[in-house]
């Protein structure tokens, strides 16, 4: 019988994130039946969301993965075997296939993807940081030119593309980031306007040399202190896209919030949004962004690990801020 490697959750992280919290098992590769297909893996998207879906929290926006099971992940495949009259041999899938070499699918979920474009383009862009930059951006951020938006986590995976996409509607762009030379990056190379440095910088110093008329739109990827130097400075009926909160994730205590007196005077509208709750509108965001990366308004850089088993300590890049672009696991 023919076997294939998984990697299932067994431990809660706590203080550490790496190997301690795995098991790489060996499972058989089953036969299929009537309206399935198996899927061969080839490249896996590691997301800082994952952190959220290792925690104990049984109230999140997604079900927690249970320990014993195959970790979640998003990932890029191709279809090897079809009972699935959709789905052929040779076709180029994407889906949430989990940190495993083969997956058994029945179509939900899946997307057939142009077997020509590069996988790290297709798990750059057009997979879950695209969608998330796209969806959180125009339906909650409703950027309108000569506007100004900060963007935490601006080197990241999806600060990147909310940047360039606010930068090509007409925006002041700044983005918020961890060092020099991911500052460099997203000025030189992807056009924003200006960067803080979170970890060297006075950060309320900095945002009113870089918005000295305020600030109309927030996405928040981080939380962290630059949270309140952004909130105080926001304009009225200003627009707070909270997307994600990676300093939070594993701490025990999550950190204060901003005083809500800003929201009443300033009449600010804020959300909270994850994309499992607007799948359905997937061919209608790649629409939408399709357009500017065809006019090569978009740009990507990828952070490429080898072999399944480097998930295991890549997760913990997303803290180290050692991640030089999308983090994907090619196996």
């Amino acid at each position: 019988m023919k076997h294939y490697t998984a990697i299932n959750l067994i431990k809660r992280p706590t203080d550490s994130l790496g190997p301690e919290l795995f098991e790489v098992v060996e499972k058989p590769v089953p036969d299929l039946s009537e309206g399935e297909f198996l899927v061969r893996q080839t490249h896996m998207s590691l997301d800082p969301a994952m952190l959220g879906w290792m925690s104990p929290d049984t109230e999140s926006y997604i079900p927690r993965v249970e320990l014993g099971s195959v970790m979640r992940s998003s990932g890029l495949g191709e279809v090897i075997e079809s009972n699935h009259p959709e789905y052929a041999e040779g076709d180029r899938v994407m889906g949430m296939f989990g940190w495993q070499e083969m997956a058994v699918c029945t179509g939900e979920g899946i997307n057939k993807v142009d077997a020509s474009l590069p996988p790290e383009m297709l798990l750059s862009i057009f997979a879950l940081p695209g969608l998330t930059a796209t969806q959180g951006l125009y339906s909650i951020g409703k950027p309108q030119a000569g506007e100004t938006i900060v963007v935490s986590g601006a080197a990241g995976s999806v600060g990147s593309i909310v940047g360039q996409l606010a930068k090509a509607d007409g925006l002041n762009v700044i983005g918020v980031v961890g060092s020099d030379a991911k500052a460099d990056w997203i000025i030189n190379e992807l056009g924003f306007d200006g960067a803080v440095n979170y970890k060297t910088d006075d950060l309320g110093a900095k945002l009113n040399e870089l918005a000295p008329k305020g600030i109309d739109v927030y996405f928040e990827n981080t939380g962290g202190p630059i949270q309140h130097r952004v909130f105080e400075r926001m304009n009225a009926h200003g627009r707070i896209v909270v997307c994600g909160m990676i300093a939070d994730y594993t701490a025990s205590e999550p950190s204060p919030g901003p005083n809500w007196m800003n929201i009443i005077r300033k009449r600010l509208h804020i959300q909270g949004f994850t994309m499992p709750d607007h799948l359905d509108k997937t061919p209608e965001l790649l629409a939408k962004l399709t357009p500017y990366v065809q006019q090569g308004k978009i740009k990507y850089r990828s952070h490429t690990l080898k072999g399944l088993e480097s998930a295991m300590t890549g997760l913990n890049l997303f803290f180290t801020g050692e991640n030089q672009g999308k983090l994907i696991v090619e196996l």
